[in-house]
């Protein structure tokens, strides 16, 4: 492979990217997750699940994940109305790699840490030098 060649996956038109650009903001890896370890979840329960989520940002990411047809809500016409989210057969393709970053992360804590802790202290530094 010569210099200016790029390998597969890291050209914005290739799998790694688009991928990124369907999961990789802040939410809906975890809300993923949360669907992938249970078969059906409530809103509510899905809220308690995540509780830095707020109610407006975990109804986009619904939303989102629904219109990409990565999840399926059900609305059960009673009273209280009950609502239920599940992944779709799509969904269920992200299953093991978004359960594997997700198991990695909780596993290598500190490692994370680490990094989130450089970065900030870089900031500062660079915020100190600022006239």
């Amino acid at each position: 492979m010569s210099a200016d060649t790029q390998p597969d996956g890291l050209d914005g038109e290739l799998p790694t990217r688009r991928i990124l650009a369907i999961i990789g903001d802040k939410w809906t890896t975890i809300v993923l997750y949360c669907l992938s370890i249970r078969e059906h979840r409530r809103f509510n329960e899905l809220q308690k699940q995540i509780p830095d989520i707020s109610k407006k940002m975990l109804i986009q990411t619904l939303r989102k994940l629904e219109r990409d047809g990565l999840l399926e809500r059900t609305v059960y016409q009673q009273v209280p109305p009950r609502t239920e989210y599940r992944l779709t057969d799509k969904g269920h393709k992200l299953r093991e790699p978004i359960a594997w970053l997700c198991e990695w992360g909780m596993d290598n804590r500190e490692f994370i840490d680490g990094i989130i802790k450089a970065r900030a202290e870089a900031v500062l530094m660079e915020d100190a030098h600022k006239p």
